[in-house]
């Protein structure tokens, strides 16, 4: 696999796109600090780049799956590039509108890029490389992050704001010179033979024909009711014990746990059968979510984020060899865009759940609601495999 220059052109662009986007958002953050009092139209502001993504996210699957899959990768970076220039104009004029048009463009980027992305991994290594290759993918997106927050909070205390978007334009640049890089076979695509097949309304047929994929579909919701929930959860417990210090640490340890999980998951999966390890991982991230119920001791909090960020580490490079494995190719496209826009909606639907949970309720009360949900459906659809004689298996 490592003698493949196409799975170091996909981590390495995965890498330099991860810098961009997060200098772009520690940017964007501190851009609304300055010209929205509100917390609430700063919401309002974000939430329109995640609905443009939406409402083209149908379209997007079409398009990948009737076109040539570099191509929409290295359009949707053109797009990338001509986003940042909106946010050029943003800063010169002061003005959200522009912010907006940049948010818009750059969501409406990334639901062609990402679909498009998860459709190209599994034609450019072998089957039994599909794991390593996900894990990896997943890895050098988490340490982007990691390098790029870190590298744009240092940047903002010694230079104008102008120059995290400069950063990010750069960057898009090179993701585009790198993409052009890309060799590959295409040619026996049938959705590029059949330009009338690929209806959007197709997916959902798809999936109940496919027992393991609606299942690994519906487990995907117990990591993203911590996921959906992370930034807050940290904040309270910030709250909770009065230090700011612990919020980075927290970070920190799931950033790590998860770079581990991710790492070792090759090794995991070889001894254990895929099915089994989903859901062990899932009974895991719920018990974790009961775990918050100790969060005000410091010791059980990052324990919670440290085992939480290995489990998630090994759970979505898992579920991706699931769904690249048991979707037919030609869905690729269309599938991986609703999978995202799924992700989308419950995001949103989480974010808000978790700020009502945490006022009403607190901290305790939300990681025990959490918790219940998430163990509930994993021992429903083991039960539920079980009867139904589901294999979760993809070899």
């Amino acid at each position: 696999m490592w003698r493949n220059r196409n799975v170091w052109i996909i981590l390495l662009g995965e890498f330099v796109v991860g810098l961009g986007l997060w200098a772009g958002i520690i940017g964007n953050l501190a851009f609304m600090q300055e010209v929205v009092p509100s917390d609430f139209h700063k919401s309002l502001i974000i939430s329109c780049g995640i609905l443009a993504g939406l409402v083209v996210g149908p379209l997007a699957g079409r398009i990948i799956d009737r076109s040539r899959k570099k191509t929409v990768v290295q359009q949707a970076s053109v797009a990338r590039i001509i986003s940042v220039l909106f946010m050029f104009i943003a800063l010169y004029t002061n003005s959200v509108i522009w912010m907006i048009l940049f948010l818009i463009t750059l969501q409406i980027a990334a639901a062609f890029y990402m679909p498009a992305l998860q459709s190209i991994i599994p034609m450019i290594v072998k089957d039994k490389d599909l794991m390593a290759l996900n894990a990896w993918q997943m890895n050098a997106r988490t340490i982007s992050r990691i390098i790029g927050t870190a590298a744009a909070g240092f940047m903002l205390s010694f230079f104008e704001l102008k120059w995290l978007y400069i950063i990010s334009f750069i960057v898009y640049i090179i993701m585009f010179i790198i993409t052009s890089f890309l060799q590959l076979d295409e040619t026996e695509n049938p959705s590029l033979m059949n330009k009338e097949k690929g209806n959007f309304k197709e997916v959902l047929p798809m999936v109940k024909e496919h027992p393991i994929v609606l299942m690994t579909l519906v487990l995907m919701l117990i990591p993203t009711l911590f996921l959906g929930s992370f930034n807050l959860v940290i904040m309270k417990i910030s709250e909770i014990h009065q230090s700011t210090t612990i919020s980075g640490l927290l970070y920190t340890v799931e950033g790590i746990g998860f770079m581990l999980g991710a790492a070792g998951l090759k090794m995991i999966a070889e001894r254990v059968k895929i099915g089994t390890l989903l859901f062990t991982l899932a009974f895991i991230i719920g018990s974790m979510e009961l775990m918050l119920l100790l969060a005000d001791i410091e010791f059980f909090a990052l324990l919670t984020f440290g085992i939480f960020g290995f489990s998630v580490g090994c759970f979505f490079p898992t579920t991706m060899v699931i769904f690249q494995k048991q979707v037919p190719k030609d869905f690729h496209g269309r599938f991986f865009s609703f999978r995202n826009m799924i992700d989308s909606v419950i995001f949103q639907i989480v974010l808000l759940s978790t700020g009502m949970m945490l006022d009403l309720i607190g901290l305790s009360g939300m990681g025990l609601v959490f918790g219940i949900i998430s163990l509930s459906l994993t021992i429903s659809f083991l039960l539920y495999s079980r009867k139904k004689n589901v294999v979760m298996q993809v070899q």
